[in-house]
């Protein structure tokens, strides 16, 4: 870090703006790591959240810090703080709920009849933890009720600042009012000072989840098993045509056969190669 510009140690103005050439580069450079299409209408959104990356690092100005980074001058660490920086975590319990009950109505009761041991679920862009804690209360509450059958989540997410958020599965108390009453009596744990406005998942169901940090623009996916369930909602639509169809294919390698693909409300596969069967709204099915 020797190299720091005369502004090193000041704070980013808030008229602070960074060049076209910059934006380029910076842009095809979040595209090559993360497959993230950020358009140039985005500007503005870029240059707020590399404004408070510039100031943690107190770099004079956001200009400053992308011919740092773009420069490798930050050290090996700073793409990963630069990758949290510019991805999206918007995240609720029971988004999208219709998936959910198509999921409890129809999906699990049909491998309840299938004699399932074992529901594997992968939630592969899980941000901070909302939509892993909500498969895992649906499973643990129906395993609960089907006698021999139990589960195992996975959690995975590029960001590791969300990870971490969601490792410990502490959240306003507000985010969990979709929850329905009868999970949260079981799985979420109301603070003993009732001025405190933050809940935390049991401690039961947060051994459940497994998280870890994964890139779903990678070749190698060091996830070395199938799923029964993959759910990876609202994350095709940062991508281009050609990313989505290549992560596509990917997650259909992961999914067992007559295992169940989730996507975001907005997203769609069509044009695509891929072997899957839409069985209900941005519900996609392997053939058995």
């Amino acid at each position: 870090m020797n190299d720091l510009s005369p502004h090193a140690f000041g704070l980013a103005s808030e008229d602070d703006r960074i060049s076209a050439r910059q934006f380029k580069a910076l842009a095809e450079l979040i595209q090559l790591e993360t497959g993230i299409n950020i358009k140039s209408s985005k500007q503005t959104m870029l240059e707020g959240r590399l404004r408070r990356r510039a100031r943690a690092l107190a770099v004079g100005s956001i200009g400053d810090y992308c011919n740092l980074v773009l420069a490798g001058n930050l050290g090996g660490n700073e793409l990963e703080h630069l990758i949290n920086a510019v991805t999206t975590n918007k995240t609720d319990f029971f988004r999208e709920p219709a998936h959910f009950d198509y999921l409890t109505n129809t999906v699990l009761p049909l491998y309840a009849e299938e004699s399932c041991r074992q529901i594997r679920c992968w939630s592969a862009a899980c941000s901070t933890g909302a939509e892993p804690y909500t498969l895992a209360m649906l499973l643990d509450d129906f395993a609960t009720r089907s006698r021999g059958m139990d589960y195992r989540v996975i959690a995975t997410d590029i960001d590791t600042d969300v990870l971490a958020t969601a490792v410990k599965g502490i959240y306003p108390r507000e985010q969990v009012e979709p929850v329905p009453a009868h999970l949260r009596r079981r799985y979420v744990l109301e603070p003993k000072d009732p001025s405190r406005e933050e809940i935390r998942i049991a401690p039961e169901l947060r051994r459940r989840v497994a998280f870890g940090r994964l890139n779903l623009i990678d070749e190698a996916n060091p996830i070395d098993e199938t799923f029964h369930l993959i759910f990876c909602r609202n994350v095709l639509i940062y991508f281009d045509k050609k990313t989505q169809e290549d992560v596509v294919l990917r997650l259909c390698e992961k999914l067992l056969p007559g295992g169940y693909l989730f996507l975001g409300h907005s997203e769609s596969i069509t044009g695509f190669r891929h072997n899957l069967t839409q069985v209900a709204g941005t519900v996609f099915r392997r053939p058995l």
